[in-house]
């Protein structure tokens, strides 16, 4: 990448940033802590990567550039001194945007005379092979530079190199500790907010990106352990709700089966005792249906026997008479 380009972009990033916090409301408290943190650190890396590659090269390379890289130079050092306030400072203070207004008329005066007087001799001087290797190397250094304003270090060769990738290390140490430390709280927030059933907290990381990105990376790891766990409660819990469900309406079905056998079995009962009876009220019926038949029959009989009887012995008397009187 062009090393002017680079430059350039990191100026065009910045202006978004300036514009978002003058924007922003008075009361917007939180809001403004975040744009300045991630000023704070877009400027310390830019800082960084002119103050140890960019600069070294202009004033070597190109001439009559030694009285603007000085002055770039003390720019630079006072807004590294303003940075350091800044990233003290509570948003609330009465002096917080008096002193971001401040710093950004600085840096706009001094990105504007980059752009008119200093980058356009450098562009003529290297050409583009090499402001193409020169970006190359300060697109790889700005990923470690340092991430926080450091007003006391040198800021010139070769003291800058050195203590330059120091801060920068010590700088990524720091806020990957300090994503961890906020991370870990705002979790914490958060879990004893699920316990009281309420609202997660609306928390937001401040320090550099990386801080930041620490601090996010943090809460979701424990957000999402603390969802595993609930999940598997969840499920041990309609685990149980189910089992207690099942037995309960195989007791139910047991009830009811039982119920129902012995409801058809006094039905049987009683179908059984009223046929018994119904047999029995006929078998009696029968019984002297048939006794009166035969004592009908019987007396039948027994008067025609006599009938017969009496008259053979009337024939019989009649026949003896009439012999007597024959004789």
């Amino acid at each position: 990448m062009d090393a002017i380009t680079l430059l350039k972009d990191d100026h065009r990033s910045l202006e978004r940033l300036f514009k978002r916090f003058e924007q922003a409301g008075d009361r917007a408290f939180v809001e403004k802590r975040a744009l300045v943190d991630r000023i704070i650190e877009e400027l310390s890396r830019h800082a960084a990567i002119e103050e140890q590659l960019f600069y070294p090269v202009a004033r070597a390379t190109v001439p009559d550039t030694d009285d603007i890289t000085l002055e770039s130079l003390e720019e630079h050092h006072i807004v590294k001194w303003v940075l350091t306030e800044l990233e003290r400072m509570d948003p609330t203070d009465e002096r917080f945007d008096a002193k971001v207004t401040v710093l950004i008329e600085n840096v706009r005066h001094h990105v504007e005379e980059e752009e008119t007087e200093f980058f356009p001799k450098v562009r003529d001087e290297l050409g583009r092979n090499a402001l193409g290797d020169l970006g190359d190397t300060m697109a790889k250094f700005k990923e470690v530079a340092p991430t926080h304003p450091h007003p006391t270090s040198p800021d010139t060769p070769p003291g800058n190199l050195v203590t330059g990738a120091a801060a920068g290390v010590v700088d990524h140490v720091t806020d990957t500790i300090s994503g961890v430390a906020q991370g870990t709280v705002t979790a914490l927030q958060d879990l004893i907010a699920l316990v009281l059933r309420r609202k997660r907290p609306s928390t937001s990381p401040t320090g550099s990106t990386v801080a930041r990105k620490q601090a996010k990376k943090v809460r979701n790891e424990v957000a999402d352990l603390t969802d595993s766990a609930i999940d598997a409660a969840k499920a041990a819990q309609s685990s149980a709700e189910r089992t207690v469900k099942a037995a309960k309406t195989g007791a139910e079905r047991t009830v009811k089966t039982a119920k129902t056998g012995a409801k058809r079995t006094a039905t049987t009962a009683r179908n059984s005792a009223d046929r018994t009876t119904t047999t029995a009220r006929k078998g009696a019926k029968a019984t002297r249906s048939a006794a009166k038949a035969t004592a009908t029959s019987t007396a039948r009989t027994a008067t025609t026997a006599a009938k017969r009887t009496s008259s053979t012995a009337r024939t019989g008397a009649k026949r003896t008479a009439s012999a007597a009187k024959r004789g």
